[in-house]
Formats: C-alpha cells, structure tokens, sequence
C-alpha cells in the first residue's frame, strides 16, 4: 500500500508542478500590480508544493528500495537522464527563487518591487516546463526497463 501512496504522491506532484509552473510564467506575463503578484507567489508556492512532493516521495523511492533496487535506478540512463533534468530544473530555479522571495518580502513591507526581471523568469519558467516534460519522457522510458544495463 506504501508504494501506490508514494507512486500516487509523486504523480500528482507532477500535475501540480507542470500546472503551477506554467502559471507563474503566465501570472509573470500580465499586470505585477498588488493582485497580479499575489498571482505570482500563489502559482510559485505550488510549484514548491510540486517540488517538496517530488524530492520527498523520490527520495524515498529510491532509497527504501521500494519499486526497483537503489543500484537499477543508479545504473539506468534514463533514470540519470531524468535526474540531470531535475538538476536543471532545480538550477534555472535558483534567480527565481530567490527573486520571488525578495519580491514578497517587499510587497509584505509596502515598497516598490522592481519587477524589470519578470519576463526573463516567466521566460525561465517556459523552459522548465519543457524539461519537466522531457522528465515524464525519461521516466516512463525507465518504468518500461529501457536504459537498463545488462549484466
């Protein structure tokens, strides 16, 4: 029953992610008054939500060895092909992230947030949208065994 809960957990953290992360790069595109921010942090939170489900439910599938052994998914490319796609999600994050963070903390006080960077992160948030995509390619692609080494 733990393994469908953790396999259930981490699909839907996909939904959320790819749903949230489009959103913030739409809520990005359109009107950063007080409302259309609150767009922004609302679509951004749940990217983290996506994000903390997919770390905290993959880390313990792969370590509690709870679908294949911790030395098949090390092994297989399209699993490593996943992770450097994850990598990189988790590395075009960084400015956003901590902009965002910034950006809330600004709003919170009544200043003025310099909003010039929100295209460029909507334009960030296209791009992870993309990769994660490649991601569900890599992953289907290792539940079906490709990529697996024979011994």
């Amino acid at each position: 029953m733990t393994r469908l809960l953790l396999a259930t957990l981490h699909l839907l953290a996909l939904g959320i992610g790819l749903g949230a992360v489009w959103a913030r790069r739409s809520a990005l595109r359109g009107a950063l008054d007080p409302a259309g921010l609150r767009r922004v942090f609302t679509a951004d939170a749940w990217w983290g939500i996506a994000a903390a489900l997919w770390i905290g439910t993959g880390l313990w599938r792969l370590l509690a060895g709870m679908e294949k052994s911790t030395t098949y998914y090390l092994q297989n490319r399209y699993f490593l092909l996943k992770m450097a796609c994850f990598g990189l999600i988790l590395l075009l994050e960084l400015a956003p992230m901590i902009t965002l963070a910034r950006w809330r903390g600004q709003l919170a006080r009544g200043h003025a947030i310099d909003t010039r960077r929100a295209r460029a992160f909507g334009t960030i948030s296209l791009i992870q949208a993309g990769v994660l995509l490649l991601m569900v390619l890599f992953a289907a692609a290792m539940a079906r065994g490709y990529g697996a080494r024979v011994p």
